[in-house]
């Protein structure tokens, strides 16, 4: 079974997500948290491996992991995160089951032909709703 790695466009997410969105511009850094634990937690409760990358706009472009094991990518001035989602869609598409989270149609369109999967903003909201969901039954199951 080929492995799933879910590529998530963190800017294209947050600004979807009004919980998100309305923050953002007070605590940019507080909101990409945000996302992240959002995603380490359907990470834990799903059989997915999670990259989330950003735009860095000025900041050097790095690479982390991230606490859960989600990786973290920053683009680098005059570089965009949509570069990296293609490249990483491209290397890994062949060889493992990937998944593209972005609300931005050109990027589906471009990762499609690379032969990955998109879903949108909403469907991952669902995708995460519904980890939550599973890891609270097997919480209550396990308390009784």
């Amino acid at each position: 079974m080929k492995r799933k790695i879910l590529i998530v466009d963190g800017h294209s997410m947050i600004f979807q997500w009004p919980e998100l969105a309305r923050k953002y511009p007070a605590a940019g850094a507080s909101v990409r948290d945000s996302l992240v634990r959002k995603l380490t937690g359907l990470q834990d409760n799903s059989d997915w491996t999670i990259a989330v990358v950003f735009d860095g706009r000025g900041v050097k472009a790095s690479s982390e992991g991230a606490d859960g094991g989600i990786t973290i990518f920053y683009s680098k001035d005059g570089q965009t995160a949509d570069a990296i989602i293609e490249r990483l869609a491209a290397k890994y598409a062949t060889s493992h089951d990937v998944t593209v989270a972005t609300d931005d149609h050109m990027e589906r369109t471009t990762v499609e032909s690379f032969g990955a999967a998109a879903i949108s903003s909403r469907q991952l909201q669902r995708e995460i709703e519904a980890a939550n969901r599973e890891l609270q039954t097997t919480i209550q199951r396990l308390k009784k």
